[in-house]
This record gives structure tokens, C-alpha cells and sequence, in this order.
């Protein structure tokens, strides 16, 4: 992350982003992870909510932001490829994260998650300004490999 401006993108399942805003400083951040809670295993690395955003937040602090000038905005947390419910991949991911941005006290001022359908995610650091598609699935179909005929 820096201040110098940038567009990130991202495409969005059961994943969430979570896009952090400096309304002084004019920058900004994103993350993308897949699960809410590090289980132990390995290093607590971004692929987790409770990391990846602590991370983030931490980053832009040690870039000379005020916590107070901070809001957020969250992404994704789509339930798919999950029909018996089980699981709950998105909903937790979104859980953590307006989870942890309310404890740190940074207002969320917009969201688009839930429902079943992907996202693809674009963030300008400069403004903070986010572009979201919603993706339609599609069907796949399988493509097999023959030998070629001599």
C-alpha cells in the first residue's frame, strides 16, 4: 500500500473485501480473504478476516492516518457452491468484518454482500470510490483432451 493513487481490482465469491478510506489524507486501501477465523494452522496470514483487516487498518495508522478519519466499505460474502447451508463461508466473512470495523470504531458508509451471485470489485485509492458488477454464473462445460489425429 502507498499513496500514490491505484486501482485495485477484484473478483468476489464468498470472499469479502473490506476497502478502508482516509477522508484527510485522500488514500486508501483494500484486502480480499477467503475465511473469517485463522484455525491455528500455519501463519495467520491475509487469508483471513480477522487479520487481514487488523492488517490493513494497521498499515494505513503507520502511514500517518487519524482513526477517526477512517470509513470502510465491504464487498462479497455471496453463498455459493453451498446448498445445503453448512458452511456459511460468506456470511461469516461478513460477520467478522462489521464485526471487527465496529469494535475499531470505523464507520461503514456502504456495502453490497450476501446473496448468490459473484462480484467483480474495483477500488480507486485516490477517492475511495468503488465500482461493483454483480457476475451472472454460468454453465460450464467440460473440455476433454484427444490425441490428434494423424
Amino acid at each position: 500500500m502507498s499513496k500514490t493513487p491505484y486501482v485495485v481490482d477484484t473478483v468476489l465469491g464468498s470472499c469479502v473485501s473490506v476497502a478502508i478510506y482516509d477522508t484527510v489524507l485522500g488514500f486508501g486501501g483494500i484486502n480480499h480473504f477467503m475465511l473469517p477465523e485463522w484455525n491455528g494452522d500455519g501463519l495467520p496470514g491475509n487469508k483471513y478476516g480477522e487479520t487481514a483487516i487488523s492488517h490493513l487498518i494497521q498499515k494505513m495508522l503507520n502511514m500517518g492516518s487519524n482513526r477517526g478519519n477512517l470509513i470502510a466499505k465491504v464487498f462479497g460474502g455471496s453463498e455459493l457452491n453451498d446448498s445445503n447451508g453448512i458452511f456459511q463461508i460468506g456470511t461469516r466473512n461478513t460477520s467478522i468484518a462489521f464485526d471487527i470495523l465496529k469494535r475499531e470504531k470505523i464507520p461503514v458508509l456502504s456495502r453490497s454482500v450476501g446473496g448468490n451471485l459473484s462480484r467483480k470489485v474495483i477500488f480507486y485509492s485516490d477517492t475511495g470510490d468503488v465500482l461493483i458488477r454483480m457476475i451472472k454464473p454460468v454453465k460450464l462445460t467440460q473440455a476433454s483432451f484427444s490425441k490428434p489425429k494423424t
